[in-house]
């Protein structure tokens, strides 16, 4: 932590692109800003319960990472500084259930498939929830899709190119399971035999970026204990968000047995478009029935996390007919942030929208990015402005242009749903 609080020379560049800064114009909530604030908790100067509104109201989307000229590795901070937080403090009772919620019920995907299967059934009484479970009720799919099951292994078609192992997730496997199906068979059209090592869990990402730090640890090791990486080219992810955290996992497991593991695991991590885009995507066969023209979202956790932004696009760019547009602001997160559109939904609501508006500035009739946090967050807002445009995963794009036809599907119903 001393590190990345030296390196900052409170430049200011990373101002513009902090979304909590330019919405509420507070130097505290801003990067330099909670970075002096976290120096001075570290030093005694300051009580941590003094600035945990602030810290806690960061993202963590690391835009300011990306706009730092300096270097400042402000998630390197953020993480453990969290944790640390989370030791010492004292939450209200409703924020004592509001994150049981959460942890204990997101991370499982058993326990999240009947959460969402009453969620779904109490949409009409959305208005009379407290805040947070009306946001959570407003982002769940109007039907909650049937859980998948997978085999072990799924084989390449033609000649084996590749072997990657794939991690399903948790909260997108109940939400939106047509993105690993999707994954799967983009994957496989293009020679990539697929491991799916059957009993894997939350990868952690979530409690980790929440600063549950000890549950993130164990769901870390469980990752670790599931893939193996015998004969595996990469570990693949299609959501953002789980990538961000696997690479992580030498900071989360630094001084632990499992460090050096972690170190291994996650130079094997790849997002399924960064491992795409080296291996050579196979062209879409023919055109699309019709041009059309798609906004890109840059996920955070994508962009700003792993440096990821011109793949998915240059894996886009191969279907013809498909032209795509910049969101203005591309840089700022849309308000999901793995829970923060449950712990801050006001706040998180104010970008949704901001979000929202920018997306429908393009003009486009498809939204496609690459984490199904930002799905359902863009989705829900797009609908609320009444401009309900379908918003599609990279590789669902891909797979329904493999398939011949997908002018039908792309203007379907919203993601999940």
């Amino acid at each position: 932590m001393a590190q990345a609080i030296q390196a900052c020379v409170h430049c200011g560049f990373c101002l513009a692109t902090c979304p909590t800064y330019l919405e509420l114009g507070e130097e505290m909530d801003s990067p330099r800003g909670r970075i002096l604030l976290m120096k001075e908790g570290l030093e005694g100067q300051m009580p941590l319960a003094e600035l945990a509104e602030y810290v806690d109201r960061c993202l963590g989307c690391l835009a300011c990472v990306t706009a730092c000229p300096s270097g400042v590795q402000y998630g390197e901070l953020l993480l453990p500084f969290r944790g640390l937080m989370e030791r010492s403090r004292r939450r209200t009772l409703g924020e004592r259930l509001l994150r049981s919620l959460i942890y204990q019920v997101l991370p499982f995907a058993g326990r999240f498939r009947l959460a969402a299967w009453a969620g779904a059934l109490a949409r009409p009484l959305a208005p009379l929830l407290p805040r947070p479970l009306a946001t959570m009720v407003s982002l769940l799919p109007a039907r909650v899709p049937r859980p998948v099951s997978w085999p072990s292994v799924v084989p390449a078609r033609g000649v084996r190119r590749a072997r990657v192992a794939l991690l399903v997730g948790c909260v997108q496997s109940v939400l939106a399971p047509q993105i690993n199906r999707a994954t799967v068979e983009v994957l496989t059209r293009n020679g990539v035999e697929v491991a799916i090592p059957p009993n894997q869990g939350c990868c952690g990402a979530l409690s980790m970026h929440g600063g549950e730090l000890a549950q993130a640890r164990q769901m870390a090791r469980r990752t670790l204990e599931t893939f193996s990486l015998d004969g595996v080219d990469a570990v693949v992810t299609n959501a953002a968000g789980c990538g961000s955290g696997m690479h992580e996992y030498p900071l989360l497991l630094a001084g632990t047995s499992a460090e050096a593991q972690a170190r291994r695991f996650a130079a094997k991590v790849q997002d399924v478009s960064v491992f795409l885009d080296r291996l050579g995507l196979d062209p879409p066969p023919g055109p699309l029935p019709r041009p059309v023209v798609a906004a890109y979202h840059d996920p955070c956790h994508l962009a700003h996390a792993q440096g990821v932004r011109e793949e998915p696009r240059r894996l886009l760019s191969r279907i013809p007919n498909l032209t795509l547009r910049a969101v203005p602001e591309e840089a700022i997160c849309c308000g999901s942030a793995g829970t923060y559109n449950l712990e801050h939904p006001e706040l998180a609501a104010r970008l949704g929208q901001r979000k929202a508006a920018a997306v429908e500035s393009t003009g486009a009739e498809l939204v496609i990015t690459g984490n199904i946090g930002c799905m359902a967050q863009i989705q829900a807002h797009l609908t609320a402005r009444g401009c309900p445009l379908p918003v599609r995963h990279t590789l669902e794009v891909l797979a329904q242009a493999y398939a011949g036809s997908p002018a039908e599907p792309l203007a379907g119903d919203a993601a999940g749903g």
